[in-house]
């Protein structure tokens, strides 16, 4: 089975990117979702999931459009969005390997 992670482009390793510093004092969800119909996943962060997965699912994310409907399937939360961020980067590094598998697999389900 081929795992297809969509990866977020323009940082660099270690750099947080400038949307990271509006969400202080906030708990961060790093989330991934699965596509239903294509066996695809997308991980990301935010701090509103149920508004995240609404967007995803009516097309407003361009990396997840046309692709859906989503579900998410795992989820974790972090005081703030510069620990989130680091641990969205480590998921992607992923690349759908081992780690990748027993991340979503060990869990069965919503973290």
């Amino acid at each position: 089975m081929g795992f297809g992670l969509v990866r977020t482009l323009g940082h660099r390793q270690g750099e947080v990117p400038p949307k990271a510093e509006k969400a202080r004092g906030k708990m961060c969800i790093v989330y991934i979702i699965q596509s239903k119909t294509s066996n695809k996943y997308y991980i990301g962060m935010t701090v509103d999931i149920n508004r995240r997965l609404s967007d995803h699912n009516r097309g407003a994310n361009r990396s997840t459009k046309g692709k859906g409907p989503w579900t998410l399937i795992y989820k974790e939360a972090y005081p703030d969005k510069k620990t989130a961020w680091c641990r969205e980067r480590q998921i992607k590094s992923y690349k759908g390997g081992n780690a990748f598998k027993k991340l979503i697999n060990n869990h069965g389900g919503i973290a």
